[in-house]
């Protein structure tokens, strides 16, 4: 059987209650929860899921609907972008599943929350229908309260409103693994935080692969938030000594380092040869 991955990101960060209704209906579909992490400041919970293909799929719809059920966008708010309930929705090929596979889940996805839940979805990614969406920072541009204003020049790709009520709309896509690494710096500055993510981002001639926002967390922490979708071609170690180099011309220290969600075991080794020095 083809295995696949979905990470679903809520926006839903402080209430155990709302997170422990998605990882039940995620059991309930037949898929298998690996991991949750939730962040009260970012006000967002992360899962990761595994199965196979009717069970993903399954769980997929079944959070669209707990997420509308329980989060309302209006009242909703957190330091990281978004323009959902459940925001955003990645299918990831596991085991025996392509790429193609995944994209092929995505569109399925987006069509039945659609019909079930009546929440619009974009699509971006792999399984993303025109270039101009293909980045999740593109698809994400306004967030929720933006949603009505872009709809006439970005209409959703599955859904015939710009958004739901309360739910907003999802960005559904399909991608290789990627790990998702935060790195907090001493400083409550978030312009040295958005200068090192600009530095450091693909899309700004910066690391190859590397997507990268600056937050401001509290008075006196900011946060550099990373998504590294090839750890081979940009390992953490890179990315950490990078954010280091940059933050010391600022006189900033780094104050630690998160990881969200799940890492592949060779990135794992791959810092800690280069840390410990060994081949």
């Amino acid at each position: 059987m083809a295995l696949f991955e979905i990470v679903p990101n809520l926006s839903e960060g402080r209430s155990a209650e709302t997170i422990d209704a998605a990882v039940a209906a995620v059991h309930s579909a037949g898929a298998h929860v690996l991991h949750r992490t939730s962040d009260p400041v970012h006000h967002r919970s992360v899962l990761t899921i595994a199965g196979g293909a009717a069970s993903v799929l399954d769980a997929a719809v079944a959070l669209a609907g707990v997420a509308a059920q329980h989060i309302d966008l209006r009242e909703h708010r957190g330091v990281h972008p978004r323009i959902g309930a459940l925001d955003v929705l990645p299918f990831v090929p596991l085991d025996g599943a392509t790429l193609d596979d995944a994209v092929k889940l995505a569109h399925e996805a987006a069509a039945r929350i659609w019909q079930t839940h009546r929440i619009p979805s974009f699509f971006y990614g792999a399984a993303a229908r025109s270039q101009d969406r293909r980045l999740l920072a593109d698809v994400r541009a306004g967030e929720f309260e933006g949603l009505e204003a872009r709809f006439v020049r970005m209409p959703p790709d599955v859904g015939e409103i710009a958004k739901h009520e309360r739910a907003g709309a999802i960005a559904v896509g399909a991608r290789p693994l990627l790990i998702a690494f935060n790195v907090e710096l001493a400083t409550g500055d978030l312009a040295v935080a958005k200068a090192i993510a600009r530095a450091l981002r693909e899309r700004s001639g910066g690391l190859r692969t590397l997507r990268a926002l600056g937050l401001r967390l509290s008075e006196g922490v900011v946060q550099v938030s990373l998504n590294v979708t090839d750890a081979q071609a940009t390992p953490l170690y890179r990315i950490v000594e990078s954010i280091a180099r940059l933050a010391a011309m600022n006189d900033v220290t780094i104050r630690r380092s998160e990881l969200v969600g799940l890492i592949p075991r060779a990135a794992v080794e791959a810092s800690a040869r280069y840390y410990l020095g060994t081949p």
